[in-house]
């Protein structure tokens, strides 16, 4: 018998404020505001983690650029 690892296909706010180092009330404004997209699931807003890594490289381009 095998087991098998599920791995997360999405995440919450709250976990991507924290992934981040954000805190909750910034990560929230970020998803709201569209910088990091988002999917509605009832309720509640899920982030794939592509959108996390969307996010990241956007701001890596923003400060390279700031920099150049």
């Amino acid at each position: 018998m095998t087991t098998a690892l599920i791995q997360r296909k999405w995440h919450t706010t709250a976990e991507v404020a924290e992934m981040l180092g954000y805190g909750l009330s910034k990560t929230k404004m970020l998803v709201l505001t569209g910088e990091i997209r988002s999917i509605k699931d009832g309720r509640s807003r899920r982030i794939l983690p592509r959108y996390v890594d969307e996010y990241i490289e956007r701001r890596v381009r923003q400060a390279e650029g700031d920099v150049a």
